[in-house]
């Protein structure tokens, strides 16, 4: 990364001179979220776990990007990276490309910058720009894709530090506040919504596709709300067992779904199938085998795991994520105050972060002037041994050394302060009087 140190800017001490004049190349963000687009767009940007590894690789490989990380989750799909200029616009592209986009979903990115990007990070981190705010699901997804950036060789010194300082503060926010004291979460939601369907879980059946955190999150609300029976259903049969032994409910694979769906008055859903996993033919089936008795739907994953035209049939209650708003936002009340005091400790760790980065940025120049003082230092030194070693007065070669060594040090500066002086410079003035601590006259 290259450094450049601007002299028109006045600093107030040596430290903040050489740190805070030095443009480094900015962590930026490129995404979409549930605030900028609806779930049929951001199902269309969402990358599939298998796809991770390779689009990192691609992305990384482009020629103005030096690192990248891609966090992909049901509300969100961003790639943090630390790029060059033109670099967001060489992801963009690329993206767009990637997942054969229309154009409508470039309207719906974003692009944040510097300390904006900084903000951003730690906020997601948090579950402060989450749907459901505080939720404590996303540190873990982060964790996870910056750990398969890490395997992929994509994540560098850059965006390790920015993604470890976003873990320290998720875990700070999550002590010092009562951001995750409300049980809130994506599984909360649906789960209160089945209950304006059926009042009481003990009269009946769930059938929960997937068995990732958010299933496990599930199950257990359901558990605790004394549900009849539960089956779980999954691509790894051995995952679905070992779920369902926690809730005494029992495990199919994925292509044992239809067989079921009639008995199941509950159906939620949260995998990374690419594909519908429910069609409106088999909840077609289901429904005339159950004599329509109603069925509540909650698909909550990215790209949908249910056919929209479900939604079409008599006695059945789709819904999917962003219909839980509602619910969510009953649930919030207890956390907005929370928020407020981690936000607090957000700005408070991003100027630590930024302060620190730029710290960072500017030891090579630091360095660079310690060896270049050292190698005159060297010099000189040199040259009056050989003067006593020559049989030279001592305090001859003292006089010689200071004077010598002043000279040396002093030289470029001089030089630059008289150029300055030339065209007008004021500010190189004041920076010097900053750098060496000289009083004003």
């Amino acid at each position: 990364m290259a450094l450049f140190l601007c002299r028109r800017r006045v600093c107030s001490t040596i430290d903040h001179c050489l740190v805070s004049n030095i443009p480094r190349m900015p962590i930026k963000i490129l995404g979409v979220n549930h605030r900028t687009a609806p779930v049929e767009l951001r199902e269309k940007v969402a990358f599939d776990p298998g796809q991770i590894s390779g689009a990192l690789r691609e992305v990384v490989g482009l020629p103005r990007v030096d690192e990248v990380v891609i966090v992909s989750t049901c509300n969100r799909t961003e790639l943090y990276g630390e790029y060059h200029d033109g670099g967001v616009k060489q992801v963009r592209d690329w993206l767009m490309d990637y997942h054969r986009l229309p154009g409508s979903v470039d309207d719906c990115l974003y692009t944040f910058e510097r300390d904006r990007a900084v903000t951003h990070t730690f906020s997601v981190a948090c579950g402060l720009d989450s749907a459901i705010l505080g939720e404590p699901q996303i540190l873990g997804q982060m964790k996870d894709a910056y750990r398969f950036a890490k395997e992929a060789g994509s994540a560098g010194p850059i965006l390790h530090s920015l993604f470890q300082q976003a873990f320290s503060v998720a875990k700070q926010v999550r002590t010092d506040t009562d951001i995750g004291a409300s049980a809130v979460s994506v599984a909360f939601a649906a789960v209160s919504l089945a209950r304006q369907v059926f009042a009481d879980f003990r009269k009946h059946t769930a059938l929960l596709i997937g068995a990732g955190e958010t299933i496990e999150l599930t199950a257990r609300h359901l558990h605790a709300r004394g549900l009849n029976r539960m089956i779980i259903a999954n691509r790894s049969i051995a995952r679905a067992r070992a779920l369902a032994h926690q809730f005494q409910g029992f495990a199919i694979e994925l292509d044992e779904i239809s067989a079921h769906l009639s008995d199941a008055d509950i159906i939620i859903s949260a995998t990374a199938s690419p594909e519908p996993l429910l069609s409106k033919t088999e909840m077609e089936v289901a429904m005339i085998e159950r004599r329509h008795r109603p069925v509540f739907i909650a698909d909550i994953a990215v790209p949908r795991d249910v056919a929209p035209d479900v939604a079409d049939l008599r006695d059945v209650y789709l819904y999917t994520v962003d219909d839980l708003q509602g619910v969510i936002r009953e649930n919030l009340k207890s956390r907005r105050e929370a928020a407020r005091q981690a936000q607090q400790i957000i700005e408070a760790e991003v100027a630590r972060y930024s302060l620190g980065q730029r710290v960072r940025d500017a030891a090579p120049t630091i360095r660079a002037m310690r060896g270049k003082a050292e190698t005159i230092r060297d010099d000189v030194a040199s040259n009056a041994r050989r003067l006593l070693a020559g049989g030279k007065d001592p305090d001859e070669v003292l006089e010689f050394l200071a004077r010598t060594l002043t000279n040396k040090l002093m030289h470029q500066p001089s030089s630059e302060l008289r150029k300055a002086s030339q065209r007008g410079d004021a500010d190189i003035f004041r920076a010097a009087r900053d750098l060496f601590g000289i009083e004003d006259e």
